[in-house]
């Protein structure tokens, strides 16, 4: 089995249609064509970086024009800076 492992302080997101908005608010439903590319992803993997604010598993969320996209194995993923990551959505408890 392959396995991809990011050097450096690179992160290796999952890119999935799982973020992708396909309705606006009042409803109407938005073409594969016109869909914008999400800024939200899966954290899959960590390269070599010390103290980091996130683990694989974490959806976060990164910066628009960053990132090297490859497919592997059928999967879509991106390689980006650790650096580029912006936030990391946490579930909260509704007060």
């Amino acid at each position: 089995m392959k396995e991809l492992q990011p050097l450096n302080e690179n992160v290796l997101l999952e890119m999935s249609d799982e973020f992708a908005e396909t309705k606006t608010a009042a409803g109407i439903i938005i073409p594969d064509t016109a869909k914008e590319k999400p800024q939200m992803a899966r954290v899959v993997a960590l390269g070599n970086i010390e103290n980091p604010g996130v683990a694989t598993g974490d959806v976060v969320i990164y910066k628009k024009y960053s990132g090297t996209e490859l497919k592997f194995e059928g999967k879509n993923y991106m390689f980006i800076p650790y650096a580029d990551l912006l936030a990391k959505v946490v579930e909260t408890e509704s007060i």
